[in-house]
């Protein structure tokens, strides 16, 4: 039996999504092979939860005491959305432990999670992406220059950070400050980004016994003004699988989704978002720790292509073992 480890938490608002896809992973985890153990780590705190209690995990070698015996863990299966577990922290941590974990790399991790980073990169290896400008806490605001760049609407968020929080569609140049301001309070950087305009696509992909396997290509459609957290977590959007685009378009999404994942050297299960214009995909962001909630996209997919989540998690656990 190979015990997991199945990690929620997190130090970032993000948190609430994180235990909902703790709690889906661990349905899903095939008990004939593995011995779930779940994990919740909130700041400083970093329990094993069974039972209803809570044990403490030794840092220096993530380890617990349950019930008077030592346990190590065979295999850590992070679900932490946003720091420490989708920035590259966890990743460096479990590399210094010899611990495999079902992510990216702690470099891919790092470089995905940083928005502006991971799309100035996307720029450079040919891929299609907004135009967008970077501002750091203490660094002068001059909103004319901003809007001369990218242009109203305008989208401001969090440069390091998920789920919507903090970010906000801006039509007027009078809303960008108390949007900066607002998404700063969620991170110590700000991405502004020109608006794209087109069918808002998001891709699931995995690689599985070296092969690369699209899951599918969701369509979304918001009821609010973009895919904000209300949009995503509470019903305020249809999401249609199979996307309704172009054989085309579809293609060009799915060579876009293959070649990220390789030449970033990604691995584990990812979604990458895109706003499609005719025919050509724009990457908006790369999810490395993608939600498992049941409202989540990936369960949605995996379903659609008729993979159960049951396989998925134990293809993934196995090919990193």
């Amino acid at each position: 039996m190979i015990k997991v480890a199945v990690i929620g938490g997190g130090d970032s608002a993000e948190i609430v999504v994180s235990k909902k896809s703790r709690a889906t992973i661990i349905e899903h985890l095939d008990a004939r092979k593995h011995m779930v153990y779940p994990v919740l780590m909130e700041g400083k705190k970093w329990v094993v939860q069974l039972n209803g209690e809570e044990y403490p995990i030794d840092k220096n070698d993530f380890s617990s005491t349950i019930d008077g015996k030592k346990i190590t863990f065979d295999f850590a299966y992070i679900t932490i959305h946003g720091t420490p577990g989708e920035d590259g922290l966890l990743q460096g941590y479990f590399d210094l432990l010899g611990i495999p974990y079902n992510t990216p790399s702690q470099l891919a991790s790092a470089i995905t999670f940083n928005k502006w980073t991971c799309n100035t990169l996307l720029k450079q290896l040919g891929f299609n992406c907004a135009k967008s400008i970077l501002l750091r806490k203490g660094t002068e605001v001059e909103v004319e220059a901003i809007l001369d760049t990218v242009g109203l609407p305008c989208f401001v968020k969090p440069n390091d950070g998920g789920s919507s929080f903090g970010a906000s569609k801006v039509n007027t140049p009078a809303a960008l400050i108390p949007s900066i301001e607002k998404a700063f309070e969620h991170g110590k950087e700000v991405i502004i980004e020109s608006m794209l305009k087109g069918t808002e696509v998001t891709c699931g992909i995995v690689k599985i016994d070296e092969e690369l396997k699209i899951l599918g290509i969701t369509e979304i459609v918001s009821e609010n003004e973009f895919f904000d957290y209300e949009a995503k977590y509470e019903g305020k959007s249809q999401e249609i699988t199979p996307a309704r685009i172009s054989a085309t378009a579809e293609n060009n999404v799915h060579e876009a989704v293959k070649g990220i994942y390789t030449k970033l050297g990604i691995s584990g299960v990812v979604r990458i978002d895109f706003m499609i214009d005719g025919d050509t995909p724009y990457v908006i962001e790369v999810n490395t720790t993608p939600g498992m909630s049941a409202q989540s996209i990936i369960p949605q997919q995996a379903a659609h292509s008729k993979m159960p989540l049951t396989d998925l998690f134990s293809a993934i656990i196995s090919q990193k073992m």
